[in-house]
């Protein structure tokens, strides 16, 4: 926080994948290569199974 303003993160993307056991480890790398760019991307499993991975900047 800075200014006493919140961050907002801004949604750039979002995409459903079929279930992959591995994905989290896909995403935890792309969060730690890419924060010093203003980038989170987060990782969603739905009741079915499918696979959500969303982008957001800072």
């Amino acid at each position: 926080m800075q200014d006493g303003r919140h961050s907002q993160l801004e949604l750039l993307a979002r995409r459903q994948f079929q279930n992959y056991d591995e994905m989290y480890k896909v995403v935890d790398f792309l969060n730690k290569t890419l924060k010093e760019h203003d980038l989170i991307f987060g990782l969603t499993k739905d009741k079915e199974g499918t696979m959500t991975v969303s982008i957001y900047q800072t």
